[in-house]
């Protein structure tokens, strides 16, 4: 009888990598989410501090002193304040945080950021008014840093 010299894997060397690629997965998979929402907040805060010292800049360079009504004067400046990113997020968002401007009158503003998607790009919300004092979640929340 003649000897076959098969060269390759068996289905259960197969079956075995494949559980381990499973298990690598299932623990690595996780890890990369928490990391990504981390980097989403931490990237919604350094854009509160950008929108906010440029509202404070705006305000300095009008007469009489008052904050935009709206992003848009930010955006549209001549140069602008910010770029316009944050104008044109609509619900995309920005690295995964949506921007709401509310003007209060000409001496106060507030921006509310929160997630695109909830638990997936972020799970804080945060608040940002004249006062530059980064919040969670409203002006009566608690400060962040």
């Amino acid at each position: 009888m003649k000897r076959l010299n098969y060269k390759g894997f068996t289905l259960v060397e197969l079956m075995i990598v494949i559980a381990i690629i499973s298990l690598l997965a299932a623990i690595a998979i996780p890890n990369l989410m928490r990391a990504r929402i981390s980097a989403n907040e931490a990237a919604c805060i350094a854009n509160l501090r950008t929108i906010g010292t440029a509202c404070e800049s705006f305000r300095v360079a009008q007469t009489p002193p008052r904050y935009p009504w709206g992003i848009r004067e930010l955006t549209t400046a001549n140069p602008p304040y910010i770029d316009n990113r944050f104008q044109l997020a609509g619900r995309r968002g920005v690295q995964g945080y949506r921007y709401i401007y509310a003007p209060a009158g000409a001496n106060m503003y507030s921006i509310t950021s929160t997630p695109v998607t909830m638990n997936v790009t972020g799970v804080r919300i945060f608040f940002l008014d004249q006062s530059g004092v980064i919040r969670l979640n409203d002006a009566a929340g608690q400060p962040i840093e």
